[in-house]
């Protein structure tokens, strides 16, 4: 059984010893591929990028860096070596780099090429799309215009690779892509120790940047049970291994959700959304998850599937700790619930990071706020990187239910947060700027909601080059 996927339209199948835990990246640059870039091992610098074909014509950016052999197998890759033509002519995108003199040292060239090649098809903000490649001389203004200068892509997509195969890699360090809850199940027990492995996104940090080679991975990739998105009137139902750029697409034209998909523009980037999933960020019970302190605030629950059926449980429950979550050794997360907030109500999902985007959070928070006439009849808050887990914030609700959202009661409840929190020093901010910054949140939140003209944010337009400034 071999690993096998198509790369730069030609069939790629590897030796059957191959580690399966072996990174993308290590592997195209032992290949002879080094146009594709070790910047930060992280997911970080864009500088590894390459990009995923689906039959449709889609295409996502993904961070070599961070995706294993075993998540290649089956799929369309494109490096930039496979952009050129068969004579050798450079592609329209790297004609229109050049033309815009959007390359100096050309060290994070390749990466930005392939996110633009990705957008060429898939279209959207031209900020967004280069949020998850860092360039650090020749600046983003010739970028931003070679990328107004990119024609309609008429590339064809490559076939995928015809294969039923699900498991593979040496006897010592097996990768399985089970393709129903059951298998799944199944090689859970027969795999007490093995990882289970969903996007990789932060997970994959053990394998990029420790070197780390478990016994035996389970990949959620192909199994059904956790894919798809439903929308209803109650909220959305999201499978447990559902990339986030699905569920942006979904909540991103839902005005009930338009918080939360403003936060998840700003989780990752373009390339870590095409990987990431919320049962990742859940499973990994990180701190500063920046998905956990919405799904606190609107009281979001999982369906954890295991062998003696499946039992629902509320994220606040499900996070125990750092690092520590409710799931049994022998469940998986299958599904998401959340909830639709009810009419009326405010909700917002905060983040705050020393770079808009493609950053993690110094310090997250979501509100939600049910209102009956002026009064606060429900209040819910959470927090994200102000302790060793996403939690709620009791005190500071105490304070808001029952009365009116006042610029006193934003200003008391603040305070009453600022108290409760223990956050920590690093190098994202101290422990007191966290504790201020969570009380202004709260505070903004009140602004926004009392005078939403006077907007407290510097912003870039959707149009390239024109920022806006907005003063109190």
């Amino acid at each position: 059984m071999f690993i096998t996927f198509t790369l730069n339209g030609a069939l790629r199948r590897l030796p059957a010893e191959t580690p399966p835990a072996m990174t993308l990246l290590d592997w195209l640059r032992a290949a002879g591929l080094t146009g594709t870039k070790e910047g930060c091992a992280e997911g970080d610098c864009g500088a590894c990028t390459v990009v995923i074909e689906a039959p449709d014509g889609a295409r996502a950016p993904v961070n070599a860096c961070l995706m294993t052999l075993g998540q290649a197998h089956g799929l369309a890759l494109r490096s930039v070596e496979g952009l050129s033509a068969p004579d050798g002519a450079p592609h329209p995108v790297q004609v229109a780099m050049l033309a815009a003199e959007a390359t100096q040292c050309g060290f994070c060239t390749p990466g930005i090429v392939m996110s633009l090649y990705a957008h060429a098809r898939m279209g959207g903000d031209a900020h967004e799309a280069l949020a998850g490649n860092l360039c650090r001389c020749t600046g983003y203004r010739p970028i931003l215009d070679a990328m107004a200068a990119l024609p309609v892509a008429e590339d064809t997509a490559p076939p995928c690779p015809a294969t039923d195969v699900t498991g593979f890699g040496p006897p010592e360090h097996r990768f399985f892509l089970p393709r129903s809850l059951d298998e799944t199940l199944a090689l859970r027990r027969a795999h007490p120790g093995a990882w289970l492995l969903a996007g990789g996104t932060d997970l994959g940090l053990r394998f990029s940047e420790h070197r780390e080679n478990p016994g035996a991975i389970i990949c959620l990739r192909d199994v059904a049970e956790l894919r798809g998105i439903t929308a209803g009137p109650e909220g959305f139902s999201v499978g447990a291994a559902e990339p986030y750029a699905a569920l942006l697409d979904h909540m991103a034209h839902d005005a009930d959700f338009a918080a939360f998909a403003g936060l998840l523009r700003r989780l990752g980037s373009r390339q870590i959304r095409a990987l990431g999933t919320l049962g990742g960020n859940l499973g990994t019970a990180s701190p500063i998850g920046d998905a956990l302190p919405p799904l606190l605030a609107l009281g979001a629950r999982l369906t954890l599937a295991g062998p003696d059926g499946a039992r629902d449980v509320a994220v606040g429950d499900f996070l125990l700790g750092y690092r520590r979550n409710a799931l049994r050794a022998d469940e998986v997360i299958a599904r998401v619930f959340i909830p639709r907030p009810a009419p009326g109500a405010i909700f917002a999902a905060e983040k705050l990071s020393r770079r808009h985007d493609q950053d993690i959070s110094a310090i997250g928070l979501a509100v939600l706020l049910e209102r009956d006439g002026a009064v606060i009849t429900r209040a819910r808050i959470a927090h994200g990187g102000c302790g060793p887990m996403a939690a709620r914030a009791p005190e500071a609700e105490a304070v808001l239910e029952g009365a009116a959202f006042t610029e006193a009661q934003a200003r008391a409840a603040g305070e009453a947060l600022a108290r409760a929190i223990t956050p920590m020093d690093d190098l994202r901010g101290t422990a007191e700027y966290r504790r201020v910054a969570a009380r202004n949140l709260l505070l903004r939140l009140y602004w926004r909601e009392a005078r939403p003209e006077a907007a407290t944010e510097i912003m870039a337009l959707p149009t390239p080059h024109a920022p806006r400034f907005i003063a109190p």
